[in-house]
């Protein structure tokens, strides 16, 4: 087989594939199927009723921590639980208190720079 021939085969093969293929990469941005859930779990527990749960589940396992006497072990380590992830779960209001909402990325101002020492 001559080299023009295959060149002109080569050629060939990867316009079919080409072609074959611009379907399968044509289709990105279709979500995943746990996407959905994932994101309702998301809002569920950033939500307002999110925090009065945490608020809830501090209050009564600090109670229970403090006023609760002799607790089995089992029962402290429960209300460990319950405090961690009420903790958890309020983390997000408790931030929230504070005026921050994520992370935010900017240029320094003129006036910034002029500031700052030069090294």
């Amino acid at each position: 087989m001559s080299l023009e021939r295959r060149l002109a085969l080569g050629l060939a093969a990867s316009v079919v594939l080409v072609i074959t293929a611009q379907p399968a990469l044509a289709g990105g941005g279709g979500g995943l199927p746990w996407e959905g859930p994932l994101q309702q779990i998301q809002q569920s527990i950033t939500g307002p009723v999110a925090g009065f749960i945490a608020l809830a589940a501090v209050a009564v396992a600090g109670g229970m921590l403090i006023f609760g006497g002799e607790l089995n072990d089992f029962a402290r380590r429960l209300m460990y639980v319950v405090l961690v992830a009420g903790i958890l779960l309020g983390a997000t209001q408790i931030v929230g208190l504070f005026g921050a909402s994520g992370a935010s990325i900017g240029t320094v101002e003129a006036s910034e720079q002029e500031d700052l020492p030069h090294g």
